[in-house]
C-alpha cells in the first residue's frame, strides 16, 4: 500500500518547485504533463510522468488510477498564463474546464484523500485603501472584480472549488499565490522574463508603482503546508510585502552589478504609452513593449493580508533581497544574462 502525490502543471515554475519539495521529503509523486511537453526534462529524476491535458477528461484517466488499495493527494498547479487581459477562449478551456475536469475525477476517486487548488491572488476582488484579505465568494465576474481573463477564469475555477467542497463533499483547499520570484524557472515565466531585461540592460525606463512577488521555494512549501494543515473549504493568500520596481532594480544591481533605468515614469503617463504601443501592435501584428494590463498590475493595490496562512499553514517568505540575489546568480550561471565585474 502506497501513498502518491499527484502533481498537475509539474513542469512550470511553482510545480517543479513543489514537486522538488515532496521528492526531497521522501514522497512518491506522479506529475502530470502535456503530451511532448519539452519542459519535462526540467522535472525531477524519480517522478513517475503521465501525459495528459486537462481539457481531456479522458487523457486524464491515468493520472488519477493509483492501483489497487494506494491512496493519494492531489496539488492541483497547473493553468495557462497571460498578460493579455482580453478574453480568451483557450484559456478558459484549461483554466475553467480544466479545473472542472479535476474536480469532477476526484470525486470519483476516493483513494486521493485531499487536494489543494492553486488559485491567484488576482481572483480576489481589489480593495482600495486597505489590505486585500481572502474571500469566500468569487462570482459573479466583471471588470470591477476581476481585471482580465486570466484573474477571471480563476475566480470562476476558486468558485467551482468552493462550491464543490461546500455541497458536494470534496476535501479541497485554495491558496491564492502572488507573483511567483526566484531562480530555477526554467520555462521564464513573465516575471523571470522581466527580470532578465532588466539585468542586461534592456529596460531604460521604468515605471513607478509595486509588485507583490514571493519566493517560489516559500510557495511551494506554503502550499504543501496547505494540504498537511489547511481546513477543507478554506482560502489562503500566500502572498509578501510589496516593492517598487525601482527598489527591485537596486537590489539587482545590488546583487550583480547590473544598469538601472535611467529614469522612471508615473503609471499615469505609462497608461498612455501603453494605449498607444497596444494600438500599433495590432496594426504590425507585434508584440507590444508595454500592455495597459501590466501597468494596471504596477498600479493596483498590492498590499494583501497574508496572516491567515502565517498563523494556520506556519507560511513566511524570505527578504525579498535574498531572493534577487539568488535568482541573479542563477540567471549569470544559465548564461541567460550578462556577467558583471
Amino acid at each position: 500500500m502506497a501513498e502518491i502525490y499527484l502533481v498537475t502543471g509539474a513542469a512550470g515554475f511553482l510545480g517543479s518547485h513543489i514537486t522538488k519539495k515532496l521528492v526531497e521529503s521522501g514522497k512518491r509523486v506522479r506529475a502530470l504533463v502535456l503530451p511532448n511537453d519539452r519542459s519535462a526534462r526540467f522535472i525531477p529524476k524519480g517522478v513517475e510522468i503521465v501525459e495528459g491535458d486537462l481539457c481531456s477528461r479522458e487523457s486524464l484517466l491515468p493520472f488519477f488510477d493509483l492501483g489497487e488499495g494506494n491512496s493519494g493527494y492531489l496539488m492541483h498547479v497547473a493553468s495557462m498564463v497571460t498578460t493579455d487581459a482580453s478574453y480568451n477562449q483557450r484559456l478558459m478551456d484549461v483554466n475553467v474546464g480544466g479545473t472542472r475536469n479535476i474536480i469532477e475525477l476526484m470525486l470519483e476517486h476516493s483513494g486521493i484523500k485531499k487536494m489543494v487548488y492553486v488559485s491567484s491572488t488576482g481572483a480576489i476582488k481589489e480593495e482600495k485603501g486597505r489590505k486585500i484579505k481572502e474571500s469566500s465568494s468569487f462570482l459573479p465576474i466583471d471588470p470591477s472584480r476581476q481585471v482580465g481573463c486570466y484573474s477571471q477564469s480563476k475566480a470562476i475555477a476558486t468558485q467551482l472549488v468552493l462550491d464543490a467542497a461546500r455541497t458536494r463533499g470534496l476535501k479541497a483547499v485554495v491558496v491564492h499565490p502572488s507573483g511567483i520570484l526566484g531562480p530555477e524557472d526554467n520555462a521564464i515565466s513573465e516575471t523571470t522574463g522581466t527580470i532578465i531585461r532588466i539585468m542586461n540592460g534592456e529596460m531604460r525606463i521604468g515605471m513607478g508603482g509595486s509588485f507583490n512577488l514571493c519566493d517560489v521555494r516559500d510557495l511551494a512549501i506554503g502550499c504543501i503546508n496547505a494540504l498537511d494543515r489547511g481546513r477543507i473549504g478554506e482560502c489562503y493568500i500566500l502572498g509578501n510585502r510589496s516593492v517598487t520596481l525601482k527598489s527591485v532594480c537596486r537590489m539587482l544591481h545590488d546583487a550583480s552589478g547590473c544598469r538601472m533605468p535611467l529614469f522612471y515614469i508615473p503609471t499615469s503617463i505609462a497608461y498612455k504609452i501603453a494605449e498607444i504601443a497596444e494600438k500599433r501592435s495590432k496594426k504590425s501584428g507585434e508584440k507590444p513593449l508595454m500592455t495597459e494590463f501590466a501597468v494596471y498590475n504596477l498600479a493596483r493595490n498590492n498590499e494583501f493580508d497574508y496572516s491567515k496562512a502565517e498563523r494556520e499553514l506556519g507560511y513566511h517568505t524570505r527578504p525579498y533581497e535574498e531572493t534577487l540575489k539568488d535568482e541573479a546568480e542563477w540567471l549569470i550561471r544559465m548564461g541567460m544574462v550578462k556577467r558583471y565585474a
